[in-house]
C-alpha cells in the first residue's frame, strides 16, 4: 500500500512520478498556450484592423510558419546548443531550461492559428456601425482595437486557446520522449515514457499509465473546447443580432 501502483527502475513511486509529471505538462501547456493567444491575438488585431501592407506583410510570415514541417521544427530548435547564441552557460545549463525552452519554441511556431481566426474575425467586426462612429469621432486606433473589438473576440480565443493546449501537451509529450525537451529527474509524462520503453515487457504499467493519462489530457481539452465553442457561440450571435 505504500506504492499503489508500483515503483519505476529505480524504486520511485509511480504515482507520485504521474502527480509531479502531470503537473510539468499541464503547466507547459497552460503557459504556452497563453503566450500564443497572446501573440496571435496581437498580430490578428495589426493586421485585420489596419489592412494594407501591414496585413500582407504579417499574414505571408504566418503563411511561411504554417508551410513549415511542425515537428520536425521544433526538434531542430531543442538541439540548439543555447550557449552558441549568446544564452549564458549558467542559465543554458539551468535544471529547468528544458521548460522553458519548450514554452518558447511552442510560442515561436503555434500563435498562426489565433491569428488568422483573430484576422478574419476583425475585418468583419472593424465594418460594424459603432467601429465607423468611433472612428468618426476621433478614438484613437488604439483604444478602438482594445475597447471596441476586442471584447467581440473573447469567445473564438478562449475556444482556440482550449483547442490549442491539447496539442502543445502532446508536442511537450513527444519533444520529452525523444529526450528534447524535459530533462530527467524533473518528470513529465513524455520523459516516463523514455524511461519505461526498456522495460515495457517486464513492467507495462511504467509505459501505459503516462500514455494512458496524455491520451485522456489531450482528448479531454479537445472536448472541452468543443463544448466552449458550442455553448459561446450562440451568445455572440445572440449579441451581433440584438
Amino acid at each position: 500500500m505504500e506504492h499503489p501502483l508500483g515503483t519505476d527502475e529505480l524504486g520511485r513511486d509511480l504515482l507520485v512520478r504521474l502527480a509531479y509529471g502531470g503537473r510539468v505538462s499541464l503547466t507547459v501547456g497552460f503557459v504556452s498556450a497563453g503566450a500564443v493567444a497572446v501573440i496571435g491575438t496581437l498580430i490578428g488585431l495589426a493586421a485585420g484592423y489596419y489592412g494594407g501592407w501591414l496585413d500582407s506583410l504579417l499574414m505571408r510570415v504566418t503563411d511561411s510558419v504554417i508551410s513549415l514541417p511542425l515537428l520536425p521544427l521544433l526538434i531542430v530548435l531543442a538541439v540548439i546548443d543555447l550557449e552558441k547564441i549568446g544564452i549564458p552557460a549558467e542559465l543554458a545549463n539551468h535544471k529547468d531550461i528544458g521548460f522553458y525552452r519548450i514554452i518558447v519554441i511552442v510560442s515561436l511556431v503555434g500563435w498562426t492559428g489565433v491569428a488568422r481566426l483573430v484576422r478574419g474575425s476583425v475585418l468583419a467586426i472593424r465594418e460594424q456601425p459603432f467601429v465607423q462612429s468611433a472612428r468618426a469621432l476621433g478614438v484613437p486606433a488604439r483604444r478602438i482595437i482594445f475597447i471596441h473589438i476586442l471584447p467581440g473576440l473573447t469567445s473564438p480565443i478562449i475556444v482556440a486557446t482550449t483547442l490549442s493546449i491539447g496539442n502543445i501537451i502532446l508536442f511537450e509529450s513527444i519533444l520529452s520522449f525523444l529526450g528534447l525537451g524535459i530533462y530527467p529527474p524533473t518528470p513529465s509524462w513524455g520523459n516516463m515514457l523514455t524511461n519505461a520503453q526498456e522495460l515495457t515487457l517486464i513492467a507495462p504499467s511504467l509505459a501505459v499509465l503516462p500514455g494512458l493519462l496524455i491520451f485522456l489530457t489531450v482528448i479531454s481539452f479537445n472536448f472541452l473546447g468543443d463544448g466552449l465553442q458550442d455553448a459561446l457561440t450562440p451568445r455572440s450571435t445572440d449579441r451581433g443580432r440584438h
